[in-house]
């Protein structure tokens, strides 16, 4: 399957309608984000295999978690999970700045290696564990987290700013509910979405 095709039958059809980030799809080429191997596969949705244990997550959640984030031009964002860097990628299409975390050394080095071939230059990788968030660079417009949590690290509730999103899948078992989390003022407003599998957030 082609992009062209993949963005109408993947994206359009199932409700990816943010014209912003079907733009940023057309911009991002996810076959420099997987293996030789599987280039033949980039356009189907289907998760793939990085290494580690990890994947790179289907485009149709990478759009929705994306558009649930609901990413504007001046934002900063803070990603949990940097993986094979397809979403920060998409992301940096969308918003100001991004910050990326991955615990796996070889991911956030691999996914550095990319966004300097593909000249995104707004996105900062950096090397650790998600779960205390980044505080140093809080508070975020939107945080996205890209595994899957048991429960919301209390953490980055914090590091919103009023009015911030936090996307993230939440669940106790294999199956996750998309959440979204909004903050206004002292009180956190939570919305629950569709069911995901993702692999679990490590940390």
């Amino acid at each position: 399957m082609d992009k062209h095709t993949f963005i109408t039958e993947q994206l359009v059809n199932r409700g990816i309608t943010n014209p912003r980030v079907l733009e940023a799809f057309k911009k991002i080429p996810r076959e420099e984000f997987i293996s030789e191997r599987f280039k033949e596969n980039a356009y189907n949705d289907s998760a793939l295999p990085i290494g580690h244990g990890q994947t790179i997550s289907q485009p149709y959640t990478v759009a929705y978690m994306t558009q649930l984030l609901g990413p504007k031009e001046e934002d900063t964002i803070l990603e949990i999970g940097t993986g094979s860097g397809y979403q920060s990628a998409i992301l940096s299409k969308l918003v100001k700045k991004v910050y990326t975390i991955e615990i796996i050394e070889e991911l956030s080095n691999r996914a550095r290696e990319k966004f300097k071939k593909l000249g995104i230059t707004n996105v900062e990788c950096i090397k650790g564990s998600g779960e205390p968030g980044l505080p140093q660079y809080a508070p975020y417009d939107g945080i996205i987290v890209t595994a899957g949590a048991k429960q919301i690290p209390k953490a980055l509730r914090k590091e919103l700013k009023d009015g911030g999103r936090l996307v993230i899948p939440v669940g106790a078992n294999d199956i996750k509910i998309m959440t979204r989390i909004t903050k206004h003022g002292d009180t956190y407003q939570e919305e629950k979405f569709g069911k995901f599998t993702f692999v679990p957030l490590v940390g």
